[in-house]
């Protein structure tokens, strides 16, 4: 539970009984991240729209990317939860637990190819330096294999995970090791609640 009051899934009417029923059907469960959402069910639908978009729509960055991008941003703003959520998504597509446990303390061990360390590296600097990018930065990702297509779509994932670990941290979310896992992650059912 986080600061402000959450409706839970067995006390959910309306539109938010609906959102959470989709939820546990192609999740298996609802996130605490969600749950905060409750108070506002338009915004956790819209949420969960672009969440779906951003991290499971075709696209040139690999599932695997798109969490390398969402570990190394949380670990930047110091958002536990989002690192502990996005970490164990990632352990299904990094199988050394120590390459794992780098990336999630927010290195980028040599053990990445290139590319993967500088898209994280770019990642970083977006989160903590957003106005000193540079067009070098950008070259910097294109010199690597990624297409302008590919850099929208890290742009916006970095851009989103800012926006999901202001949330976190700021209404208090919170987890521990049951909550980060037991979902299914894979958007199987290609429709979002």
């Amino acid at each position: 539970m986080g600061f402000i009051r959450e409706i839970e899934p067995g006390e959910a009417t309306g539109e938010l009984r609906a959102v959470y029923g989709e939820l546990e059907r192609q999740r298996g469960k609802v996130s605490n991240i969600l749950k905060v959402h409750s108070l506002r069910p338009a915004a956790l639908r819209a949420h969960l729209g672009l969440y779906m978009d951003l991290m499971f729509a075709p696209g040139g960055l690999s599932r695997r990317q798109r969490e390398l991008i969402a570990v190394a941003v949380s670990r930047a703003n110091g958002c536990g939860y989002c690192v502990a959520h996005h970490r164990e998504v990632l352990s299904r597509y990094v199988g050394d637990p120590a390459l794992l446990d780098a990336i999630a303390h927010g290195e980028a061990p040599a053990a990445l190819d290139e590319a993967d360390r500088v898209l994280m590296a770019w990642a970083v600097k977006l989160t903590r330096e957003p106005a000193k990018m540079e067009e070098r930065d950008f070259f910097a990702l294109t010199e690597v294999g990624f297409e302008d297509e590919d850099i929208l779509l890290a742009d916006l994932i970095a851009a989103y995970f800012n926006f999901v670990n202001r949330i976190a941290l700021g209404l208090g979310v919170e987890f521990d090791e049951d909550e980060t896992r037991g979902y299914r992650n894979d958007a199987s059912s290609g429709r979002v609640p």
